[in-house]
C-alpha cells in the first residue's frame, strides 16, 4: 500500500524539478546536442592560438584568429535567427550541425594556418545562432526576481564540458605533440558532432516552421535598447574588451613564457570553468533575493584582476609557476559570478515585446565593438606581453568605474505578460 504512493510522489517530485527547470523534450535535445558539441570543441578551443603558433603562425595571426572569432560569434545571430525562422528549430539546428563538421574537417586536413582562419567561418556558425532564442525562453517562462537562477542552470549545463574536455585536450597534445594531438581531437570532435546529429534526428519532436516575419531593420533592432540597457552595454564592452586583448595571448604566455605543460593549463582550464559552475548557483540565488548590481560590478572587476595578475607577475614575489597559474584560473572562473544576474537584467530592463530584438542587438553591438580587441592585444604583445596584459587590466577597471557611476539603476518591470 505505501510503495505506490511513494512512487508517485518521487515521479511527482521529478516531474516538478523538470518543470521548474524547463526541461521538455526538445529542451532536453537541445542541451543533450550543446553537451555533445560542446564536448568536442572544448578538447581543443582553448589551444588553437597555439596550433597556429605550431603551424608557423605569428603573435598577430593568433589574435586575428580571436578577433575573427568573435565577430562571427557577433554576427552569425542574425543569420541564424532567420535560419531559426524559415527552417524551425529543429532544421536550424541541424544545419549548423553540418556547418561545424565541414569546419572541423577543413581544421583537420588543412596544412597551413591560414586554413584555420577559413574553417573558423563554419565553425563559428553552431555557436552563435541561439543566443537570442536561450534568453526570449527564460524570459518568457520566468518572472523577474527568479531570472537569475534560471540562467545559472543554463550556464551551468553549458559550461560542464569545459571542465572536463580540456583536460583530455590537453594531455593528447602534451602527449602526441601540438599538431597531431590537435587533429586526433579534432577526430574525436567531428565523432561527437555526427552523435550529436543522430541525436537531433530522432529524438527531437518535429514541429511546424514558423512562419518568417520580415527582419526588422537594423535601425529598428538598435532601438530596442532603451537608455538604461545602453548604460550596462557600455560597462560590458569595456569588461569583455579587457577579456579580448588577453584571450589569445594567455596560452602562449603559461606555455612559453612561463613553461607551463600543455596538460597543466588543460587541467587549469578546466578549474577555471568549474570555479565558475560553483559559483553560478549561490550568486544567482543572491542577485533573486537581493540585488544583481553587487555581483556584476564584482564581475566587471574580476574582468579587470584576471590580467592584472599576469601583467604584476613579474614583480610579484616568486612563486611556483603552477601554483601562479592556479590562481589566474581561479580568478578567471570568478569573472562569470555575475553573469546570471547580467542575463538576467538585460532581460529585465529589455521592453518585453521587443525582447528578442533587444538581445540580439545588444550582443551584436557587443560583438562587433570587441572584435578588434585580441588583435589590439597581438600588437601590444609586439612591444610587451606585459603592456597587453596592462591595458586589458585598464578596461576591467574603466567597466567597474562607469557601471557604479552610470549603470543601470531601474529595471523594467513587465512581469503581467510574463507566461
Amino acid at each position: 500500500m505505501t510503495g505506490r504512493p511513494r512512487a508517485g510522489g518521487r515521479a511527482a517530485s521529478l516531474g516538478g524539478i523538470r518543470s521548474s527547470l524547463g526541461l521538455e523534450p526538445n529542451i532536453v535535445v537541445l542541451l543533450a546536442a550543446l553537451f555533445l558539441m560542446g564536448l568536442g570543441e572544448e578538447l581543443w578551443a582553448g589551444f588553437v592560438p597555439k596550433y597556429l603558433e605550431a603551424l608557423g603562425a605569428g603573435a598577430i595571426v593568433w589574435t586575428a584568429y580571436q578577433s575573427i572569432k568573435d565577430l562571427l560569434d557577433a554576427l552569425y545571430q542574425v543569420p541564424g535567427g532567420l535560419a531559426a525562422d524559415r527552417l524551425g528549430t529543429r532544421g536550424s539546428l541541424i544545419l549548423f550541425n553540418l556547418l561545424a563538421i565541414a569546419g572541423y574537417a577543413i581544421y583537420l586536413f588543412g596544412q597551413h594556418w591560414a586554413w584555420v582562419l577559413v574553417g573558423t567561418l563554419l565553425v563559428a556558425a553552431w555557436g552563435s545562432m541561439s543566443l537570442p532564442a536561450t534568453f526570449a525562453v527564460v524570459a518568457e517562462g520566468l518572472q523577474s526576481g527568479r531570472r537569475a537562477i534560471g540562467f545559472g542552470v543554463q550556464s551551468i549545463l553549458k559550461r560542464l564540458p569545459i571542465v572536463i574536455a580540456p583536460v583530455i585536450g590537453g594531455y593528447l597534445m602534451a602527449r602526441q605533440g601540438v599538431v597531431a594531438g590537435f587533429r586526433i581531437a579534432l577526430v574525436i570532435t567531428i565523432g561527437l558532432a555526427l552523435l550529436t546529429f543522430a541525436v537531433q534526428q530522432l529524438m527531437y519532436t518535429r514541429r511546424p516552421a514558423p512562419i518568417a516575419a520580415p527582419g526588422p531593420r537594423p535601425s529598428g533592432a538598435l532601438s530596442a535598447l532603451g537608455p538604461e540597457l545602453r548604460r550596462l552595454l557600455v560597462s560590458d564592452v569595456l569588461a569583455r574588451i579587457a577579456e579580448g586583448i588577453p584571450a589569445a595571448l594567455v596560452v602562449i604566455y603559461a606555455t612559453t613564457n612561463l613553461g607551463a605543460s600543455l596538460a597543466l593549463y588543460g587541467a587549469l582550464r578546466g578549474l577555471q570553468m568549474l570555479t565558475s559552475i560553483v559559483s553560478y548557483l549561490p550568486a544567482g540565488k543572491l542577485a533573486d533575493r537581493w540585488s544583481p548590481r553587487p555581483l556584476i560590478a564584482l564581475t566587471f572587476a574580476f574582468f579587470g584582476l584576471f590580467p592584472l595578475a599576469f601583467a604584476l607577475h613579474p614583480i610579484l614575489p616568486a612563486m611556483p609557476v603552477a601554483l601562479f597559474l592556479t590562481a589566474a584560473a581561479v580568478l578567471a572562473g570568478l569573472r562569470e559570478v555575475g553573469e546570471p544576474a547580467r542575463k538576467a537584467l538585460i532581460v529585465d530592463l529589455a521592453e518585453p515585446r521587443r525582447r528578442g530584438e533587444a538581445v540580439g542587438a545588444y550582443y551584436l553591438v557587443r560583438g562587433l565593438i570587441v572584435a578588434p580587441a585580441p588583435l589590439l592585444g597581438g600588437v601590444l604583445w609586439g612591444a610587451s606581453p606585459q603592456l597587453a596584459f596592462g591595458a586589458a587590466a585598464a578596461a576591467g577597471a574603466a567597466a567597474v568605474v562607469w557601471f557604479l557611476w552610470r549603470g543601470p539603476r531601474l529595471i523594467a518591470a513587465a512581469d503581467e505578460e510574463v507566461i
